[in-house]
Formats: structure tokens, sequence, C-alpha cells
């Protein structure tokens, strides 16, 4: 897309909202409309605003459990105490409870440290975050909606190690507890469990996350930085 075919198609997507209708962002060429923006740096200043305008309003009315980032931070950090508390508690347990603690404990951190891992490496490097939310339809875990405008003025590098972050965590998160686990004798079932874990995650991300999702984000934004 050139730059003369970005005003309308952002205008197209702001006629929908305007309407009370959520725009399919696909069908209006809205991210095409943002790949042509990302090319070129002189443009986002221009139109990094509007962009995220039309992002967030159409995001906040496509998923509808949404929450003030403030309410998403203590749920997420709320979580992680918890399941470290199982992890530190497993160590006094008997045999199949420490076994299903210290299961029970990293499973939750396989989840609850993706999200913030995003948050954190994003507040390093400039972009903000609007909301936490919980996606019912597409049935995936919840997690922070990037305020876009400051999406767009991060380097292209420091985005694509935003996404990065949180699949790197989360594919870390089960061998980091490995020693912890062998440690406090727990049975060598489950500790197979834990390394199969880690290594289905890994195995997972080459097959679908290169294609679908935090992956493919890192390689399109480092393409760009190339």
């Amino acid at each position: 897309m050139d730059e003369v075919a970005i005003d309308p198609a952002l205008a197209a997507c702001e006629h929908q909202l305007e309407a009370g209708r959520a725009p399919d962002l696909h069908a209006l060429g809205f991210w095409h409309a943002v790949a042509a923006v990302k090319r070129r740096r002189e443009l986002v200043d221009r139109y990094a605003t509007r962009i995220a305008a039309i992002d967030r309003e159409t995001f906040r009315r496509r998923v509808r459990l949404t929450f003030p980032i403030g309410v998403g931070i203590v749920l997420v950090v709320g979580g992680l105490v918890v399941d470290l508390v199982f992890l530190a508690i497993a160590s006094g347990a008997p045999h199949h409870w420490r076994e299903l603690l210290v299961l029970v404990g990293t499973g939750g951190l396989d989840i609850a440290t993706h999200g913030p891992a995003h948050l954190v490496v994003g507040a390093l490097v400039g972009i903000r975050f609007t909301d936490w939310f919980i996606d019912v339809a597409k049935l995936r875990p919840p997690g922070f909606k990037t305020d876009y405008a400051s999406y767009l003025r991060a380097s292209p590098r420091a985005r694509a190690w935003m996404h990065a972050a949180g699949a790197i965590v989360t594919k870390l998160t089960p061998f980091l507890v490995v020693p912890y686990a062998l440690a406090i004798d727990t049975d060598s079932w489950a500790v197979g469990l834990l390394l199969t874990l880690g290594f289905g995650q890994v195995v997972s991300d080459i097959v679908y996350s290169t294609k679908k999702s935090d992956w493919k984000k890192f390689r399109r934004e480092m393409r760009l930085a190339r």
C-alpha cells in the first residue's frame, strides 16, 4: 500500500466505528496501512495516534472482557504469588501431594509469566499497555493490550523483542523448575512431565508460533529492523 491509500483505509475504519459497528480491519485495509506506516518512520508521527484510536476502539468492541491495566497487574501478580507458594510448600508435602503441587505450580507459572514478560520488556522499550483482557471467543490466555501509538513509535527491534519476551519466558519456566523439583526429591515421573511440557512447548513454537503467534511477529519486526 502506498501513502495515498493510507488515509482512505483509515477513514473507512473510522466510518464503521462512527456508525456503531466493529470494523473488519483486515478487509478494510487497516493492517496494510499499518505496515506501510511502519516502513517509513516519517509517517509514524502523522498516523500513530489515529491508528491507535482505531485499534483500541475496535478491540474494545470485539473483546468484551476488558479491565483497567492496574486490575490486570494485580491479578497476574497475585497468580504468580499463588503459584510460587504451591512450589514452596511442595518441599514439605508428602509424595503424590508434592508432585501435584510442583506440577500445578509450574503450570500456573507457565501461563502467568507470559503476559508480564511482554509488559516488562515493553515498558523498558517505551511500549505502553491500555487494558488487561480475556478473549473468550479465541480461547486464549488473558493478556495485556498494547497502546498502538507507543508500539509504532518504538523501534522495530524493540517491538520484536517485546513479542519474543513472553514466548522465551514461557519456554524457560518448566526447565527452571526442574532443578528445584530434583532438589526436593520429586518423583521422576513428575520431573519427566516437566521436561515433556518444556520440550512440547518448544516444538509448539516451531510448528505454530512461527506462523501465527509471537515468533511470527518477532520475525516480522526483525525484517523491518534490517
